[in-house]
């Protein structure tokens, strides 16, 4: 019997577990998306019962990863919508809402991805790019800030991560020709406390990689969407960076065009640049850098070294060195057309005639990458760290697109006609990301995965499944349908010796729980 087994063998067929909340868009600051509670397992997932449904009532894309504290649930929506609801009735205890300005130049639908929790306070981005703090208790406004003007594109969908007493929060809108940043705020006040460009001005560091005497990088790009993690020790801060505009066509901003499409590794308490890693240099496929950068401890040739990991857009894996950047491993683990590997340098072995051209070119990943933003989970049970993937090629266009502020700005498009691609969920070994196994889905993930103490891996699809597999093997165990496309990743919670599991599909929240 293997270690796993014989963990799960000594949990009771319905143990016993203390309360335990979801605090964290990540479940935790390394961004793990693990819960070590266990009442859920192999031998009785197929038992999980709805235990009740909210339905928000408003349409659209719903990422949301709800918030667990005390006796209320915290979820947001599409449109500037946000609820508090009672935990174990999923009745609506407050509802918040800011009206969503006409005519608001946004990419990829009105959503959000979730709030941010520091003690009685909750923190959310809007999309007319607004920091607002709410009193957890009654869904009041304690303090909204304004971090950029959404007339010119800026746009925010970003759950904040709070550290210590500030509170951490990108933003989105590259695809109109913006500037991306990641920005603090006093929790208390909502003052700023300091901004790092993703796009440097010149004569800052990284500014010799945009043209000379032009304002490219002014409208560069390198959007901050996805919620970055925190790593106590180091006190850093770990962000993903997006795409730069215009997103394929690179004829108008020659160089490496840093720090787009890279991670960046901040100080926490000023936002100064500690180091950072470009993954596709000079993107011209829209192979945004924004997957989660997840914090664990790898064994590298012999020695325990604190590292970071991605699954990136552009269908590498890379383990860097935590505190200094220093490049690892990397491994391709999906198809990839562009590039023969990454060099010793750092920097990938580019094969020639993969860049977008008037007429179409084919390149692999495709446009969304392999591993997109739906979140990635670890298991420190199993040791596998797990990502959805679209297993998958594009033909991408290149088109002159002059800037206008506050309009689309991409000088390009691709397309998925004539191409046929599959979707997966991988378990990899992160310390090479040599795949373990993979469980083919019947079309592209949309939703993000959860791993549990229970050695379960659960997740959603296209379809409208929410699913539990067996983390150690991928096998399927579970399925339930929900009546709408799962776009988010579960959470689980525990309450009176109970587990939950919290997931959103289509305009509802779900919860399930198996019979007392």
């Amino acid at each position: 019997m293997n270690r796993i087994a014989l963990l799960l063998a000594a949990v009771p067929a319905f143990a016993q577990i203390k309360d335990a909340d979801w605090l964290t868009y990540g479940g935790n600051l390394a961004s793990w998306r693990y819960s070590d509670l266990n009442q859920v397992t192999a031998a009785n997932v197929k038992q999980l019962n709805l235990e009740w449904v909210f339905q928000t009532g408003i349409g659209g894309k719903n990422e949301t990863t709800p918030l667990i504290h005390g006796a209320m649930m915290y979820v947001t929506g599409p449109d500037n919508n946000a609820w508090a609801l009672d935990l174990h009735t999923g009745r609506q205890v407050w509802r918040y809402v800011k009206p969503v300005p006409p005519s608001l130049p946004i990419c990829c639908g009105q959503v959000n991805r979730g709030f941010a929790l520091s003690g009685n306070t909750l923190f959310k981005m809007n999309l007319d790019s607004t920091l607002v703090a709410l009193d957890a208790n009654t869904g009041a406004v304690l303090w909204e800030t304004t971090l950029a003007d959404y007339k010119k594109g800026y746009t925010g969908t970003v759950a904040p991560l709070v550290v210590k007493d500030k509170v951490i929060t990108g933003i989105a809108g590259a695809e109109f020709g913006t500037r991306g940043f990641i920005d603090a705020y006093d929790i208390k006040t909502g003052k700023r406390a300091w901004r790092f460009y993703t796009v440097p001005a010149p004569g800052e560091f990284g500014g010799d990689t945009w043209p000379k005497d032009s304002k490219a990088y002014e409208r560069g790009g390198g959007s901050t969407w996805v919620t970055g993690t925190y790593d106590p020790e180091t006190n850093l801060t770990f962000w993903g960076t997006g795409n730069p505009g215009p997103d394929m066509n690179g004829d108008v901003r020659p160089g490496d065009n840093l720090f787009t499409c890279s991670i960046v590794a901040l100080d926490a308490a000023t936002g100064k640049l500690k180091w950072h890693y470009q993954f596709t240099p000079h993107d011209v496929h829209d192979w945004d850098a924004t997957e989660d950068p997840v914090l664990l401890d790898i064994n590298h040739e012999g020695r325990n070294v604190k590292a970071v990991v991605m699954a990136n857009r552009n269908g590498f894996y890379y383990v860097f060195e935590r505190a200094t950047g220093k490049l690892l491993h990397t491994k391709a683990y999906t198809k990839v057309s562009w590039a023969k590997g990454i060099g010793k340098d750092g920097r990938p072995i580019l094969i020639p005639g993969q860049d977008p051209t008037p007429t179409g070119n084919m390149a692999c990943p495709g446009g969304g990458g392999g591993h997109n933003w739906q979140a990635s989970a670890f298991s420190p049970l199993t040791g596998l760290y797990y990502f959805p993937t679209t297993d998958g090629c594009h033909t991408y266009f290149v088109t002159n697109h002059e800037f206008v502020e506050g309009a689309w700005y991409q000088g390009s498009t691709f397309t998925g006609e004539g191409h046929f691609p599959a979707g997966s969920i991988l378990a990899v070994d992160p310390a090479t990301g040599a795949t373990k196994w993979r469980w083919p889905m019947v079309s592209t993930p949309t939703a993000g995965t959860l791993a549990t103490a229970g050695g379960l891996l659960f997740s959603g699809d296209r379809e409208g499944y929410l699913f539990a597999l067996d983390a150690s093997t991928g096998k399927p165990l579970w399925r339930r349908q929900l009546g709408g496309t799962v776009i988010a990743p579960p959470v689980t919670w525990a309450r009176n010796g109970r587990q939950y599991l919290t997931i959103a599909a289509g305009p509802s929240i779900f919860t399930f729980a198996i019979p007392k």
